[in-house]
């Protein structure tokens, strides 16, 4: 670990974080991600080790615990500040969670207590209220945006653009939403562009990544589920980007007559 955050400080990469955090199973059998949770003497081997390595910042992600019987994330934080990183990032579930239920944003208010560098909070973010209910409620210096971003990539400037309306407007409660919602023509311009780049750089899982993206790309686009499925069902990668540009030129142009008319 400490070799390769030293490879990382030498490619010029601004900090190094350890991911604490994965609940893959893959991962974990190999002790890795938050397999770690189950031992806290080799997380501060490598805590210290790494801390010594390099000169930039280092952080770690980490989930709250193994199960809702081995709550880790307090101690480990402490840990954390001890070895001298400089922030750590709690996702307020388990391992044993994965991904569902209720992050317990309360276990990110007992680290913000417990520690001075700075904690960053995540998990159930999903609209730009959220994040700011997140800050409120925990008293956490940043949150940190995961399954959400891939589905709504605009969700950091909706959240920029929220935080502007609520300074300017403290008091106010506006059924209006105060961010701008992104058009389908900007959706259509991501999707596109991001698909291009993987065939632009030839990457011999282009068509997997594609796939894999493809259901949060297509995410609240009306008729995103057959464009899913013709994506799914499609071959190569130029394949998929051709039926992805007949898509939504078709309602492009059908929702151009619909507003000419």
């Amino acid at each position: 670990m400490a070799e390769a955050a030293r490879m990382v400080e030498g490619l010029g990469f601004d900090l190094v974080d350890l991911n604490l955090g994965c609940p893959a199973k893959k991962v974990v059998k190999c002790n890795g991600g938050s397999g770690l949770l189950r031992d806290l003497p080799a997380i501060g081997k490598i805590f210290e080790a790494v801390r010594a390595a390099i000169k930039i910042p280092f952080t770690v992600k980490f989930r709250a615990g193994w199960d809702d019987e081995n709550i880790v994330c307090v101690e480990l934080a402490k840990m954390a500040e001890d070895c001298g990183l400089c922030a750590v990032a709690l996702h307020a579930r388990t391992r044993e969670q994965g991904y569902s239920g209720q992050a317990r944003w309360e276990w990110i208010t007992a680290i913000k207590q417990a520690v001075k560098i700075p904690v960053i909070g995540n998990g159930d973010i999903r609209a730009p209220q959220d994040a700011c209910d997140m800050v409120a409620q925990t008293g956490c210096d940043a949150v940190m945006i995961g399954r959400t971003a891939p589905a709504n990539p605009w969700i950091f400037r909706q959240i920029a653009q929220y935080n502007a309306w609520i300074s300017e407007n403290p008091a106010e409660r506006s059924s209006a939403l105060p961010y701008e919602e992104p058009a389908e023509a900007d959706r259509y311009q991501m999707i596109r562009t991001y698909f291009q780049m993987l065939i632009e750089e030839e990457l011999p899982d282009a068509v997997g990544k594609m796939k894999q993206f493809a259901s949060w790309f297509t995410h609240g686009v009306p008729g995103g589920a057959a464009l899913r499925k013709a994506i799914y069902e499609s071959k190569s990668a130029p394949e998929i980007l051709a039926r992805v540009e007949n898509f939504f030129e078709e309602r492009l142009r059908t929702s151009s007559l619909v507003s000419t008319s």
